[in-house]
């Protein structure tokens, strides 16, 4: 039987209506989403040539140590808000994880609305295909702002008609997740069912019409150990990095979540496994068909990317084009559908927790959902549906590295000294070593690509801000650092 969702003093709170199946769901189509299909050339051009594949296994590889490390801390904190929650006890709910934990739904804020738009970006540059002329750009502006120590901090904004599609999808994804989540289960295993359709397609024509000597037809030195092949790996991690993201989805809905300390750890797994499994076998299929001196002349330009497209018109001519760019843009919108129900949450949680803004712990009356952080996140994502595709993967990859994944990676451990007697219904396979691994695979993306600096001064002026409006918070409600003694006690999970 569903839970109620009305408790004994009339108050509304969130249903448990999500399991195994939809959890799964969840986070597979917001892995997929547009990512494989619009990064492929990315991917290549970044690499130079087929070993491209190093950075499909090596993101899979890391998504698997993180996913650990994300495994044992929603077994251990089966609620709402993911990360959110996770933060603010390793590092002191009360004392510096009040901080810390604000500071995640700070770039939360910029980083959630960036995922959303990324995907419906992409959706928009595959409907390019069918009308050439909406990358068309109306207007594009180049900003550079100085900023005191940190230097210039770059911006690029444009307009055209794929511009108008991306806002639409937005506001689309918002109209149908404004309703009760039992819907929205079999709402995302009707998207996912797209998804593995169109997956399975493109591997399916590709490998049989496979042609071994294309697929590795490695350039002179592929795999020399020099500084331009680092730079080519940290460059296609961080693309592959945005591609896997997503199995840890369904830690953000905890809440709604059945048996959460079982359904959690086995979805994160699960869906990382099998999106891993997909991803390598499509590499493999399209690179196949169209060699790869032709995907990489697209990579650079950020344009003509609709690679899923040529690769099914030259197996099977224009009809298989048109139907599989459809089947992508069904997949594309799966993503901004799922992103936007999970990020929704997390605000949520910090707000009924009274470490964020008050109106975004709100729900829905009837409906049973938080509204005005759902509300909130669309209008962000909206306004970053101005932005280019690269610029968006590029700076949502390294905000969240640098203020959510490095510091939750290192927190489990901090966790694990801090609070032994927690308990924890699953716990990470050959710890600590996945942690670890999963830190410096973070470090190195971070640290290995050319113009790394752009993106990390954007981190560094979120980093900035939210101090800034954290301490301008805790000192007006008398919060920590500024409360009173006799007022700032440690609690414990509920």
């Amino acid at each position: 039987m569903e839970p109620h969702a009305q408790s004994a003093d009339g108050s509304t709170h969130l249903v448990r209506g999500i399991g195994l199946g939809s959890a799964t769901a969840l986070n597979m189509i917001d892995m997929i989403g547009v990512g494989p299909f619009i990064t492929l050339p990315l991917i290549v051009s970044a690499m130079g040539g087929p070993q491209a594949i190093l950075g499909w296994i090596c993101g899979a590889f890391f998504a698997v140590c993180d996913g650990l490390v994300w495994a044992e801390l929603g077994a251990a904190m089966p609620g709402s808000g993911g990360s959110y929650r996770y933060l603010r006890e390793i590092y002191g709910p009360n004392k510096f994880g009040r901080l810390i934990s604000f500071l995640f739904i700070w770039q939360l804020s910029f980083s959630a609305p960036l995922s959303i738009a990324s995907g419906a970006i992409g959706l928009a540059a595959y409907a390019a295909y069918f009308r050439p002329g909406l990358e068309s750009e109306f207007l594009a502006q180049n900003w550079s702002i100085p900023l005191p120590l940190i230097g210039h901090l770059q911006v690029t904004w444009i307009v055209s008609g794929a511009t108008f599609i991306a806002i639409a999808i937005v506001l689309l994804a918002l109209f149908l997740l404004y309703r009760r989540i039992a819907s929205i289960g079999w709402i995302s295993k009707i998207l996912l069912v797209g998804v593995l359709a169109t997956m399975a397609w493109i591997i399916i024509a590709g490998f049989t019409h496979f042609n071994l000597s294309r697929a590795i037809d490695f350039p002179p030195g592929a795999f020399t150990l020099s500084a331009n092949f680092f730079l080519g790996l940290g460059s296609a991690m961080l693309i592959a990095t945005y591609d896997y993201w997503g199995y840890y989805n369904i830690c953000f809905l905890g809440d709604e979540v059945k048996e959460p300390t079982k359904t959690i750890p086995r979805a994160l797994l699960l869906s990382i496994l099998l999106v891993g499994c997909l991803y390598v076998l499509m590499n493999f299929s399209v690179l196949s068909v169209i060699p790869w001196q032709e995907m990489a002349t697209s990579g650079p330009s950020n344009s003509g990317l609709q690679v899923i497209s040529v690769f099914m018109r030259r197996i099977y001519g224009l009809w298989a084009a048109d139907l599989v760019t459809i089947l992508v843009m069904w997949t594309a919108f799966a993503s901004v559908f799922s992103t936007l129900l999970g990020y929704s949450r997390v605000p949520y949680a910090a707000a009924l927790d009274g470490n964020y803004f008050k109106i975004m712990g709100r729900v829905h009356p009837e409906k049973n959902f938080p509204y005005v952080s759902l509300i909130a996140l669309a209008a962000v994502a909206v306004l970053c549906c101005f932005l280019r595709l690269a610029d968006v993967i590029a700076a949502l990859v390294v905000i969240r590295l640098i203020l959510q994944f490095l510091v939750q990676a290192i927190g489990l451990i901090i966790l694990r000294i801090r609070r032994p007697d927690l308990p924890r219904p699953f716990r990470m396979w050959l710890y600590p070593v996945p942690a670890i691994i999963a830190s410096l695979g973070f470090i190195f993306i971070l640290a290995s690509r050319s113009n790394s600096l752009v993106q990390i001064r954007y981190a560094a002026v979120i980093i900035i801000t939210g101090v800034l409006l954290y301490f301008f918070r805790a000192l007006r409600n008398r919060e920590w650092p500024f409360a009173p003694a006799a007022e700032v006690s440690v609690t414990s999970i509920s």
